[in-house]
């Protein structure tokens, strides 16, 4: 007996389907963040690459940014771009970092690795835009590109890549594999080889950099092994890394810390 016979690997990567009014949340989040952009201090649509979605938002503090966080969203892979999620730099705003926040191209016209690619040409973009250290922190499939970027073989210039000290990957996916089961794959287009390469809990860690698996702890099942996973896997191969299950959270209100510039997600992020 296989394990596609004892899991729904569909089933195991839901989140909608197991949260309160799980379906109105994207809604929700695209209505805060613009009313979030309305007000703040920024630079929209920064281009970094000349594809439609390789542009970014820059958003400012009112005094010289401490650093820069960039912020890389989730959806899969499939879903989503910047404009939803703009509210969630606000707690390190608050702090005196700058955020960016890109878009990227989504499947199934751009593969997973290309994802990859497009993420370092934006943190690189970015940074040049901030002095100081960067931070990356992203939500799920937005997870496992700032893990990505923590990889040792990520495809950053190394003047980008010596200046990101911390990662905070929410609810991230750091294993690919089971996506080869799910029905999302037929968009996803993984095969073995690009899962292989493309999941952070198989690969080595950069050295220098601490990363921090944040997952809620009412989450999924799945999504708490993956980032256990990743905590395993690169806590024996010496890297900085540490787990936090956030207590009450699900996969969607997991990320409402980041608006809070005092909370322990936010610190994460943030403190060094």
């Amino acid at each position: 007996m296989t394990d596609e016979t004892l899991i729904d690997w569909d089933d195991a990567f839901a989140n909608a389907a197991y949260i309160p009014d799980g379906a109105s949340y994207p809604e929700r989040w695209a209505q805060d963040a613009a009313a979030f952009r309305a007000q703040a201090r920024a630079r929209l649509d920064l281009p970094y690459g000349e594809a439609p979605r390789e542009g970014l938002d820059l958003f400012l503090p009112d005094a010289a940014p401490l650093g820069l966080m960039v912020f890389v969203h989730g959806g899969f892979w499939l879903a989503f771009d910047k404009s939803h999620w703009s509210h969630f730099g606000s707690g390190a705003l608050a702090r005196g970092w700058a955020v960016a926040m890109p878009s990227y191209t989504l499947a199934p016209e751009m593969r997973i690795a290309g994802m990859t690619r497009q993420i370092a040409q934006a943190v690189a973009r970015a940074g040049q835009e901030v002095s100081g250290p960067i931070r990356l922190c992203g939500h799920s499939a937005g997870g496992h590109l700032v893990s990505r970027m923590a990889c040792a073989d990520a495809p950053l210039p190394d003047a980008v890549a010596t200046r990101i000290d911390r990662v905070v990957s929410v609810s991230g996916l750091h294993d690919l594999r089971p996506l080869m089961r799910h029905s999302m794959n037929d968009r996803l287009q993984l095969d073995a080889a690009e899962a292989r390469a493309e999941s952070p809990a198989l690969n080595a860690p950069r050295g220098g950099v601490r990363l921090t698996a944040w997952v809620g702890a009412a989450e999924r099942p799945e999504f708490l092994r993956q980032s256990a996973l990743l905590a395993e896997s690169w806590s024996r191969q010496g890297a900085q890394i540490s787990l936090v299950a956030e207590p009450g959270r699900h996969h969607f209100d997991v990320l409402d810390g980041l608006r809070d510039s005092d909370h322990p997600l936010t610190r994460a992020v943030l403190d060094g």
